[in-house]
């Protein structure tokens, strides 16, 4: 399988980025964390010291299905994605990341081997805890080792859903319910997002249809479908919900 290669300039940047990062992490940026927000201030600068800042480029393999699970990550700055690849190319993406999300953490719980491809989609900073740190650290602080239970949970929620989503709804439904997904806060709210409400990020047609699972040209038909309606604004990958409510009604 053939990983795009990041350019020498996003590569440079990133790690220049690196270089203004000390060898621990902030403990201010762990404390905007939620599976850390119960910890005091000694404690999370604790936490920091046991943490090493890793920069990665733009498309750059964070790791790979089937790779042994050595550490835990959480996004300081940057994007991140987890995606399952087919061996024919084609990707499906389980969950977007951005700064305060964490991810890693399955592999090191039951001792198995990565069940997703983890890439970063921007140049980002992880702050990066090994194995036996992080197993010691949920050891000795309960309610961070229950909250990561809730979020593993709500990550097994989600991929039944996935399952069907794809069994069940079309591609105009599956494609609403990601938008609506993506315009919410927290990517997981049951709350409509309001009229006028803008996808944080600017979509490409290729990663919206990894989230769909579909093509890009179908994609791209239903983006357009979906403006003639007067559902959404669709303007250089800049993707606008007019009229929330029409997309939920599209779901069901």
């Amino acid at each position: 399988m053939a990983w795009p290669t990041a350019s020498s300039d996003s590569r440079g940047n990133a790690r220049r980025k690196a270089a203004a990062v000390t060898n621990h992490a902030d403990p201010e940026v762990l404390a905007h964390v939620g599976l850390f927000a119960d910890l005091t201030t000694p404690e999370l600068i604790g936490l920091a010291r046991l943490m090493r800042p890793r920069a990665y480029a733009r498309d750059e393999v964070i790791y790979l299905r089937g790779d042994p699970g050595m550490a835990f990550y959480v996004i300081a700055s940057g994007r991140v994605k987890i995606a399952l690849t087919s061996p024919d190319g084609k990707e499906i993406i389980l969950r977007r990341l951005g700064p305060g999300g964490f991810h890693g953490e399955l592999a090191l719980l039951d001792d198995q081997p990565r069940s997703a491809d983890a890439i970063s989609t921007e140049p980002s900073v992880l702050l990066v805890l090994q194995r036996d740190a992080f197993r010691q650290f949920l050891a000795d602080h309960v309610s961070a080792a229950t909250k990561l239970l809730a979020t593993v949970s709500q990550y097994l929620r989600r991929n039944a859903e996935l399952i069907q989503d794809a069994t069940f709804l079309d591609v105009p439904a599956r494609l609403a319910r990601v938008l609506l997904s993506l315009a919410s806060e927290d990517g997981n709210s049951s709350d409509l997002p309001p009229p006028g409400a803008v996808i944080p990020d600017r979509m490409k047609q290729g990663e919206l249809a990894a989230l769909v699972g579909a093509t890009r040209e179908s994609i791209n038909k239903w983006l357009g479908a979906f403006e003639k309606q007067g559902l959404i604004r669709h303007d250089k990958g800049q993707i606008t919900l007019l009229r929330p409510a029409g997309l939920q009604q599209r779901i069901y």
